[in-house]
């Protein structure tokens, strides 16, 4: 009896002590507010972890978001800037960003936007409407004096129209928070195309001091501030103290490591080196599945990963031989084989899951003797003459797990009618550069995650005339195309704009200037006191909202 009262006693002590320190934490009992249910408190206790380390299989090309299309730089850019609108946590669809609100003209031709007061940049500037003119102007003009040697503006160019036949007329400064966009025809995913990490809006001083160097010096107005870059190594990101959104960051750092193979990035988040990660092998999944100190992590499915036809190259102007192509490629059997059934395969070059999909055309069959026939009528009965280079990716992506092996059992599926290949993976940037000058490779490998939620950002981005020498890696070139995918831009009935997609479908298939090979649910993982992530359809989301319980 007396020995279980001690005990009690103890306990009750123990019990007040343990509560006042809870209360001194969260700031309750003294002048400090409480946190909102299942958030953490706004500041970070002693012994809780502050710093994430996050894996990817590859670095980034340059960290100015204007002048990339690769996602390993937008997943920095995301951290960096801020776009003048953004998309809701695990979603595509739009909100208000460093723009709070909006208004568009009956005739969808002028869209005025009120600014936020008080922005800083990461380098103390104000963030203002002149600053939005200056990144506007910089990206839409080609000879501008802050384009540096090898800088393009393709997204601006995929998204906003090329050169010869711009959507934005101009951009005004209508006094320090408003700016107001006049366009010189209307069109439908224009707010959705604002929101892209792509447009984020850099420190125009910054632009103008740094000049070239901004590329691997990059200042916005986003959560983290650019620290450290350590070439195919890391990126360091530190806290940003003044940033407008309240509460965030979380996190007082951010440590993006590159680690290329996907094994050993997983044995790096196990052995606790790193807390999350991209792009897990199918084959790793059971793995994960048993760790209590892990959690699986489903990226929304809204990609396509393909093989591209260079119509520059003569092999390729027949599309039969390009039709014959597609019915060699096996793509069940890569799937289940290299992508532990973790992917459906691809008929379209848009995904399943965004509207205006054309579900009723017909994959072409994995058949070789139809292959060998249509081989045959290109004038080819014994196979293609001459090896062709064949550019696999050397980083995994959430489409692309393992960019080799896939690219091996392609080339063992071409071998049984005759054509072969020869497998080339240089160095990312290089792969990508290579890729847009078209003289290097036959045929490739990329893939494309949705950036927002709109069909044209899949067809026009990637597969209409204008988007030559930008994403259109196949330079392929159809007129009728071209004027569908126009049309589909300005006509705002979203049933109208179905049609036309659909339509467009329709042509590419019987076009075929591209092998498409799988649509992919990403899967990734972390540890299971991470909280806050919300992955993206996109494959970029702000670390803001994450910390560690």
């Amino acid at each position: 009896m007396g020995n279980k009262y001690v005990k009690r006693n103890i306990w009750t002590v123990l019990l007040v002590l343990a509560l006042g320190a809870v209360l001194a934490l969260s700031g309750c009992g003294g002048t400090g507010a409480k946190p909102e249910a299942g958030q953490p408190p706004s500041g970070t206790g002693e012994g809780l972890q502050d710093t994430l380390i996050y894996g990817r299989g590859g670095d980034s090309v340059a960290l100015d978001p204007s002048i990339v299309t690769d996602g390993e730089s937008l997943k920095i850019g995301q951290q960096v800037f801020d776009s003048l609108l953004e998309y809701k946590d695990g979603t595509t669809t739009v909100q208000p960003g460093l723009a709070e609100s909006w208004e568009v003209s009956p005739d969808g031709l002028i869209y005025t936007f009120k600014l936020r007061q008080g922005v800083k940049f990461h380098d103390g500037t104000d963030f203002n409407a002149e600053a939005v003119v200056f990144n506007f102007e910089r990206w839409a003009d080609p000879k501008s004096s802050y384009k540096y040697e090898g800088d393009s503006f393709d997204y601006y160019d995929s998204m906003f129209g090329s050169e010869k036949s711009r959507i934005i007329k101009s951009v005004k400064a209508v006094d320090a928070n408003t700016v107001q966009f006049k366009l010189n025809k209307p069109q439908a995913p224009f707010l959705q195309n604002l929101a892209m990490t792509s447009f984020g809006i850099a420190s125009p001083r910054a632009v103008q001091e740094k000049k070239g160097d901004f590329k691997s010096n990059p200042v916005g107005t986003g959560p983290f501030v650019f620290k450290e870059w350590k070439r195919n190594d890391s990126i360091t990101l530190d806290k940003n103290p003044n940033y407008w959104k309240l509460g965030q960051p979380k996190l007082a750092k951010v440590i993006v490591r590159s680690i290329p193979d996907n094994t050993a990035r997983f044995n790096a988040l196990q052995n606790g080196e790193i807390d999350l990660m991209d792009d897990m092998n199918p084959d790793d999944v059971q793995q994960l599945e048993g760790n209590s100190e892990l959690i699986r992590i489903e990226r929304p499915s809204f990609n396509v990963a393909y093989i591209g036809f260079n119509l520059k190259k003569k092999t390729f102007d027949n599309p039969k031989v390009r039709q014959a192509l597609n019915h060699a490629v096996n793509k069940q059997a890569i799937i289940d084989a290299l992508f532990a059934g973790q992917a459906k395969p691809a008929v379209n070059p848009m995904p399943p899951t965004l509207w205006g999909y054309n579900d009723s055309i017909q994959d072409y069959a994995y058949d070789l003797n139809k292959a060998k026939a249509l081989l045959a009528e290109a004038g080819f009965p014994n196979g293609l003459p001459e090896p062709l280079t064949f550019y696999a990716m050397p980083v995994s992506r959430p489409y692309m797990p393992d960019g080799k092996k896939v690219a091996e059992a392609i080339q063992a599926d071409f071998e049984k009618i005759g054509v072969k290949v020869n497998i080339q993976s240089p160095e990312w940037a290089t792969y990508l550069d290579d890729l847009k000058g078209g003289e290097k490779d036959d045929l490739y490998m990329l893939g494309w995650n949705g950036d927002n939620g709109d069909p044209d950002n899949f067809l026009y981005t990637l597969l209409d005339k204008d988007t030559i020498p930008g994403n259109n890696r196949s330079f392929y070139v159809n007129e009728e195309l071209h004027k569908m995918l126009v049309k589909a831009q300005t006509e705002i009935d979203q049933d109208k704009r179905t049609e036309l997609y659909k339509q467009a479908q329709e042509i590419i298939k019987k076009d075929a200037p591209w092998i498409p090979l799988v649509h992919t649910t990403p899967v990734m993982a972390g540890k299971t006191t991470l909280k806050g992530y919300v992955p993206s359809p996109t494959s970029s989301e702000s670390f803001g909202n994450i910390y560690f319980e």
